[in-house]
């Protein structure tokens, strides 16, 4: 029986430790609240960052620390600037130097680099003689400084730049497609968009194949379709280049779910993959929907449609980004693991998707939630 009660209270415990917070301030101090909408954390600090990777930066009469989700200090209060955790490693400030620290504070030694940067998925980068390389977890030189630009690494891998030309390497350091490319886009399922001369197109297993008569290639991000510019027109391609829906709209956004925000004129609907309208062109914008299966669309203000193309969140909010830095690379102005960040009047807050307000409660600011 004791060792039931045991297992039940550290199976709670890790939910606890486990589950999503958001950053809010309320009376002018920032706490956190869970998806019930109920304050785990107080507000109580001047100033406070997102959690990430189960700790959060406060700061403390002017120095910054890191708490854990039941707002206990982890890590004291010591450092004059601090960012995030990401692969167990931070990049803080004190007595004018940047270094690293691990989640119990203790302070890593790393190879010389002329700017610290932040671990990004197991990897930093490192920056000598103006030339940019990768570093591991332990401090171990993965790949030399080589690169005029590395950009940030996306599902393990990134876009590097040497000699003007741009190429793809993993986060081993390993080029995957060759640096001989004018412009360059994401990877994704072995396959990314380049321009190479004037010409742009595919490049599939590090091959490139020119799209006829496209001026414009945008990033694959959530299905095996992109958007792509032809004689001043949009459509939509596949991986292998082929036209999936020819180019004939305006404007458009991404795929998600099958169906695709397009703009004809000065006014947004959604298509499906047939180039169908599922939603005539009648808001004014309208965004990519999200996993909950909804997207937000603009009148005046902002609302929600589902992938029936029927409004069930009226028009009456805005869903601009907050005041921090967003952790999310993707889109944040829709829908996230069933809440909405949103803002009424000069305050915000969080729908759930059946409309309802979160807690009831609005907040003079509010963050994603994250873990």
């Amino acid at each position: 029986m004791i060792k039931k009660i045991l297992f039940l209270l550290i199976v709670c415990f890790q939910f606890a430790a486990a589950q999503e917070l958001a950053l809010v301030r309320q009376g002018g101090k920032f706490g956190y609240i869970s998806k019930t909408g109920e304050f785990v954390i107080q507000p109580k600090f001047k100033v406070a960052k997102n959690f990430s990777e189960g700790l959060a930066a406060a700061e403390d009469n002017g120095v910054w620390g890191f708490i854990n989700p039941k707002g206990e200090w982890v890590i004291q209060p010591s450092f004059a600037d601090v960012k995030y955790f990401n692969s167990g490693i931070c990049v803080v400030q004190k007595d004018n130097q940047w270094f690293y620290i691990d989640k119990k504070g203790g302070t890593l030694k790393m190879p010389a680099s002329e700017k610290v940067y932040d671990f990004e998925d197991g990897v930093a980068f490192i920056k000598q003689n103006d030339k940019i390389g990768l570093i591991n977890v332990k401090g171990e030189v993965i790949l030399q400084p080589t690169y005029q630009i590395i950009k940030s690494f996306e599902d393990g891998f990134a876009r590097v730049k040497n000699n003007d030309q741009w190429g793809i390497i993993d986060n081993k350091g390993k080029v995957v497609v060759n640096v001989e490319y004018n412009e360059i886009g994401n990877f994704f399922k072995n396959t990314t968009w380049a321009k190479k001369g004037e010409q742009f197109g595919l490049v599939s297993a590090n091959k490139f194949m020119a799209i006829e008569g496209v001026d414009k290639i945008w990033d694959f991000d959530f299905q095996e379709v992109t958007y792509a510019r032809k004689n001043d027109k949009i459509g939509f391609i596949d991986l292998k280049g082929n036209w999936v829906v020819e180019p004939k709209f305006d404007k458009a956004r991404a795929f998600v779910r099958n169906m695709a925000p397009i703009c004809e004129g000065k006014k947004w609907g959604y298509i499906n993959m047939k180039g169908e309208y599922v939603v005539k062109p009648m808001y004014s914008d309208a965004e990519i929907f999200s996993a909950d299966g909804l997207a937000p669309v603009k009148d005046k203000e902002w609302g929600f449609v589902d992938v029936n193309g029927k409004q069930v969140i009226e028009s009456k909010y805005q869903i601009t980004a907050g005041g921090f830095v967003s952790l999310f690379r993707k889109s944040d102005k829709g829908f996230l693991n069933g809440v909405a960040r949103v803002k009424s009047g000069k305050q915000w807050g969080y729908i759930k998707t059946d409309g309802s307000v979160l807690g009831g409660q609005w907040y003079e600011n509010a963050e994603l939630f994250q873990k």
